[in-house]
This record gives structure tokens, C-alpha cells and sequence, in this order.
């Protein structure tokens, strides 16, 4: 009998004689330059400068990146190929620009792109200078024509980053886990958003109550409860972002039964606060509470109360996959 390993060796070939060893190195790259890092900026948007005297603010907007160069000795500046980083041990790296304009009472007093840094270029990437180089003038160059590229230089020697796989931001996952001998049902999500990263995990307990655990929550707050806080008063409407399908809907009755005497948002948002900052007083521990809500609790859809009912709708759509999952 055929080991069946055999016969995937030839289909991995044929994609490494296609793609490359190095594509998807460059693909990421490539990606992070042309969106990636506009998308930081755009994240940012403005900067209020309130230290003034009179207060006005910086607005981010379109990010650039000039050829490779480095600085000589003498100031002057000239561009750089990858065989000449190395020969020379210097980084292979380029300049961001980023436009930035003077905004005062909603008037743009100056607009003009500066220097915000410089970024490694990696080598045949759409940034590099060898890019669409023919086989003849990556030779003049002094660069082998066989070199895939995927890599950087820093101070003369080559880098690469080593690809990991890792968890997709802003997305539902769902898994079912054995714990103590019992199935445990979860939702997981990593919420992202620039330089912040916080989890949420749904956890339907062997009751039938499905619980959320938020972090700068050291205890578990059922869903329904926190859906209410975020707004959604009503039973029926609760039920309703969770799903229109009636055995899901039923799936709930032990979320609605354990969920506490709470009717309205407020009275979600002081139960939530008691727990969560007990024998504080109630000014702070209502303050703890919201800043959970908007801070802590999914912070990818917005961190003001305006933003309450989405995460609430994005809370139903975690339950109603966790209970698709326990129904099969």
C-alpha cells in the first residue's frame, strides 16, 4: 500500500517552483506597506495639541515611502542597494512620510509631508530597489538572480521573521473543551485595535447560564445582564439579536432564569458594578463599570457609549454561535 505522504511531496514542489519559498513573506509585506500602515495612521487620525496657547490639532494623512538610502558620512544622502547594505554594514532601509496638517477652528493653517522614521525594506518586496530587476541587472547589481529575497538586512547581516500562526483579531471562534470530565462550550474573541488587545470568552456553564469574561472583570457576568447594561432592555430583544430560531431561542431560558433581578440597563450597570468593585463607593464602582463597558469589553467597536448597542448585537452573534455549536 502507497504511504499517502508520498504523493504530497510532488504538489508541494510544484507550489514551491510556482510561488517560491519566500511568498508569503513578500505578500505580507507588501500588504503591510500599501494598507497595513496607512491603516495605523488613519486608526489615529488626529493629534489635540492642548498645551498651547492657542489649541489646535494635527491631522494624520496620507503615508508614503521613498527609496532605500542611507546618510553619509558628510550628511548627504544617497540610495542604497541590498549588496551594498551588507558590504557596508548598514540597515537596507527607507523613509515614511506622513502628511500632516496644522488644523485651527476647523482651517487648514499649513499641510505638508515629514519625516516620521525609517522602515526596513525587505529584499524584492514592491519596495525594494531590485524589484523588476531583469537577471542581467540584478548580476550588475552584485545580487544573486536566485535569491528569493523575504528577508531584511539591519546593520549588514540578513533577518527574517519567522512566520507564526496566530489567532484572527475582531473574529468569533468557537470550541467545545473537556473539562473535569465535562464538555465545556466556548466563544473566544481577540478584540484588537492599535497598541491595545483584549479577550472576550463566552462560557455556557452546565446550568444552561452562558457567562462573559472580560478583562478588569475578576468575575464572571451572565450575558444577558451584560447585554442589558449595553442596552437592550427588553427580553424579547435580547432574544432577538441572539437569533430568530426557536431552539436557539430556547437554549436561553437558563441564561433568562439566572440572570438576576435587573429589568433595566441601569439596574444591569449597578449589579455589574457591585461585583466588580465591591465596597467601593457606588460613585466609582458605577464608573468602573462603564469604563468595562467601554474600554474593557470589545474595544475594536468603538470605546464611548455610543457604541453600546453594537457590541451588544456583536454579543448576540457570540452567543448564537456558541449555541449552534452545542445543538450541532
Amino acid at each position: 500500500m502507497t504511504d499517502p505522504s508520498t504523493k504530497r511531496w510532488p504538489v508541494i514542489q510544484d507550489i514551491l517552483k510556482r510561488e517560491g519559498i519566500a511568498r508569503q513573506h513578500l505578500n505580507s509585506f507588501d500588504e503591510f506597506l500599501e494598507r497595513g500602515l496607512q491603516s495605523i495612521i488613519n486608526e489615529v487620525g488626529q493629534i489635540d495639541i492642548e498645551n498651547a496657547e492657542y489649541p489646535y490639532k494635527i491631522q494624520l494623512g496620507k503615508v508614503k515611502l521613498q527609496q532605500p538610502r542611507m546618510m553619509e558620512l558628510d550628511g548627504s544622502i544617497t540610495h542604497i542597494t541590498p549588496a551594498e547594505a551588507r558590504l557596508r554594514n548598514v540597515s537596507y532601509s527607507a523613509p515614511v512620510m506622513m502628511e500632516a496638517s496644522v488644523v485651527e477652528d476647523g482651517k487648514i493653517l499649513e499641510s505638508r509631508f515629514v519625516h516620521i522614521g525609517d522602515v526596513p525594506v525587505m529584499a524584492k518586496s514592491n519596495a525594494c530597489i531590485l524589484h523588476n530587476f531583469s537577471t542581467q541587472k540584478l548580476i550588475e547589481h552584485g545580487e544573486d538572480p536566485n535569491d528569493p529575497g523575504g528577508y531584511f538586512i539591519i546593520n549588514g547581516s540578513e533577518r527574517v521573521i519567522v512566520g507564526l500562526e496566530d489567532l484572527s483579531y475582531n473574529k468569533i471562534i468557537v470550541d467545545r473543551e473537556t473539562v473535569g470530565g465535562n464538555i465545556v462550550f466556548k466563544a473566544k474573541v481577540y478584540s484588537s485595535i492599535v497598541g491595545y488587545r483584549a479577550k472576550l470568552e463566552l462560557v455556557m456553564k452546565n446550568d444552561g447560564l452562558i457567562v462573559a469574561r472580560i478583562p478588569g472583570s475578576p468575575v464572571d457576568i451572565p450575558v444577558v445582564t451584560l447585554m442589558r447594561a449595553l442596552g437592550l432592555e427588553s427580553d424579547r430583544e435580547i432574544a432577538s439579536v441572539v437569533s430568530l430560531v426557536d431552539d436557539l431561542q430556547d437554549e436561553l431560558e437558563g441564561s433568562f432564569e439566572k440572570a438576576g433581578d435587573v429589568p433595566t440597563s441601569k439596574d444591569a450597570i449597578v449589579y455589574i458594578s457591585k461585583r466588580i468593585a465591591p465596597g467601593m463607593l457606588e460613585e466609582f464602582q458605577i464608573k468602573r463599570a462603564e469604563t468595562l463597558l467601554d474600554w474593557g469589553l470589545l474595544p475594536h467597536l468603538g470605546k464611548h457609549p455610543e457604541n453600546r448597542k453594537e457590541k451588544a448585537q456583536f454579543l448576540g452573534e457570540a452567543a448564537c454561535k456558541l449555541l449552534e455549536l452545542k445543538l450541532g
